[in-house]
């Protein structure tokens, strides 16, 4: 087997499957590596928002070019119905706390170009006329929406495989390896393999390898955990959220509702590697969700699932070149953020590999800037 390729990413999530196929649509040879299996980590365990409300200034703007430019024909693109919908994002305020959260988050997204509003109860049961009348206000941001995350990883996964890309699961990444003071080589429990350049895009685990070359993105191992219901009338199409982020989802295209909230379980509290679900949680989640949606009071869970996120210290992703390790590009720490954006971010990976440089400016995103400021 050739173990040599041009690029080679770290992370078979949906950040991984899409930049190697926006890669390999240049024509550049790809060869990307996965643990367990294609989209097995927080690519096919969140509830598919694609937003740019509720976001960090340092990320919102990759998220608005993503949702002008990518999102709007990426099922035609792939050939693959993704079930992407625009149909806008309601954030949610119970008390007024909520509201002065909601309203800072909106007065800084304004600052930067977003089209978003804070609208009072009655405006919010226009847009939703199911929600709680304990609901006193929201940010509403109308061109924000969501997709199906798990279909949107399959899309690119097979569409990249399409152009040439080969996917090796089972590859359990243990270092990786300067050659001449670059980043060449990726050690595995089994093979080594070799590249021109390295994506590590590995979601927690990124933090362990990147320390094999001395450097380490602080970020923690949060579990969070979501649930489907059966499937429900039609009731609305916006993507929900709130202004605290203990809980978020939407409607599915055939009727079940997909929703999400923290476990309470993180890297402190938690013993055990592989990401269970819990019982006492998304009976939390399900409260929650009744607190803001009382006709959902008796709807029956088919099916939950959890998975670990890569929070960041800060809570804004790492995107970056290494200065210390040429040859090596960071993709992580996405903190829950990263499906809306993997369209974005996946292209701009690919400018950074072809053109050596992204077309946005990802500086407030680099890896150094935690170090102490001398």
């Amino acid at each position: 087997m050739n173990n040599n390729s041009d690029v080679l990413i770290i992370g078979g999530g949906v950040i991984g499957c899409a930049t190697a196929y926006y890669l390999a649509k240049q024509g550049v040879n790809v060869t990307v590596l996965e643990k367990k299996q294609i989209g097995e980590g927080g690519s096919s365990r969140n509830g598919g928002g694609v937003r740019q409300s509720g976001r960090d200034p340092r990320e919102l703007p990759l998220a608005m070019a993503g949702i002008k430019n990518l999102w709007p024909t990426l099922s035609e693109e792939l050939g693959m119905d993704v079930e992407y919908y625009k149909k806008g994002n309601l954030r949610l305020a119970k008390t007024a706390g909520h509201i002065k959260i909601l309203e800072g988050l909106t007065e800084r997204a304004v600052a930067k170009g977003l089209d978003v509003k804070m609208i009072d109860a009655q405006e919010v049961k226009a847009i939703c006329p199911y929600l709680s009348d304990e609901v006193i206000g929201a940010s509403w941001c109308d061109t924000d929406g969501h997709a199906n995350p798990m279909l949107t990883t399959l899309a690119y996964y097979k569409n990249a495989r399409r152009l040439g890309v080969r996917f090796i699961t089972g590859e359990n990444v243990v270092e990786i390896k300067k050659i001449r003071g670059k980043a060449r080589q990726v050690i595995t429990e089994q093979n080594i393999y070799e590249a021109e350049q390295i994506i590590l895009a590995a979601g927690y685990e990124s933090r362990a390898i990147a320390n094999t070359v001395g450097i380490d993105i602080p970020m923690n191992r949060v579990l969070l955990e979501a649930l489907a219901t059966e499937p429900q009338g039609k009731m609305f199409e916006q993507m929900l959220g709130t202004a605290e982020a203990d809980f978020y989802g939407h409607q599915s295209t055939h009727g079940s509702f997909v929703f999400g909230g923290s476990s309470g379980f993180d890297a402190y509290t938690s013993n055990f590697d592989t990401p269970i679900n819990n019982s006492q949680t998304a009976a939390c989640i399900c409260r929650g969700i009744i607190g803001y949606f009382p006709i959902l009071a008796d709807a029956k869970i088919v099916r939950t699932w959890a998975g670990w996120i890569d929070e960041c210290a800060d809570h804004v992703p790492v995107i970056s070149f290494v200065e210390e390790v040429p040859g090596l590009i960071l993709a992580c720490a996405f903190t829950g953020h990263g499906f809306g954006i993997s369209p974005m971010v996946g292209t701009l990976l690919a400018e950074m590999i072809v053109d050596g440089k992204p077309s946005l400016d990802l500086y407030e995103l680099r890896y150094d800037r935690f170090k102490t400021k001398l």
